[in-house]
């Protein structure tokens, strides 16, 4: 499964949570009768959504079933996600959040980086989280940047500006 969200806190009395939106298509995302899906003591629920409002960029949600502060407060912390299968298919050049994690991260020069273990910010100003040796780097995911993106071979080839790589080196 894909995460799509992460509920961040109860919002109200009426069962309603805040969702730190993982997705770039949070207003298709985040629908009325959508099902959402949450691991909660070691077992898959589903979650139905009933209502959707949004608040400063942030899905304000209401799910079938959850209708008060205490069931609201139980999802807080849950990882919001949806089976890859339900997922819109992407346009060339763009890639999910979830495709790039675990790549191997080389220079043009052959130099390992290090291994991709996150990606932060917005569809335009996306940045991988490198970890290595050197320690954490963040690369913006720009096409000057990140020259080629493999997801068969796990791989992406960067072309830093200098200094990037140096940013967080522990040596």
């Amino acid at each position: 499964m894909a995460i799509v969200g992460r509920v961040a806190r109860a919002h109200g009395l009426r069962g309603q949570v805040v969702v730190d939106p993982e997705t770039d298509f949070p207003e298709a995302r985040f629908q009325p009768g959508s099902e959402l899906f949450v691991e909660r003591r070691g077992a898959i629920e589903p979650l139905r959504i009933a209502t959707v409002r949004f608040h400063k960029d942030r899905p304000v949600l209401g799910f079938e079933g959850v209708d008060a502060i205490d069931g609201a407060e139980a999802l807080a912390g849950c990882e919001l996600r949806v089976p890859r299968d339900r997922l819109a298919e992407l346009p060339g050049g763009a890639f999910y959040r979830h495709d790039l994690i675990g790549c191997a991260v080389e220079t043009i020069g052959g130099e390992r980086v290090g291994v991709v273990s996150g990606v932060e910010g917005t569809m335009g100003t996306s940045r991988l989280v490198v970890d290595g040796p050197r320690g954490e780097v963040l690369i913006p995911l720009a096409v000057d940047i990140c020259t080629a993106i493999d997801l068969n071979a796990r791989r992406i080839v960067v072309d830093p500006p200098d200094g990037l790589l140096d940013l967080n080196d522990k040596g």
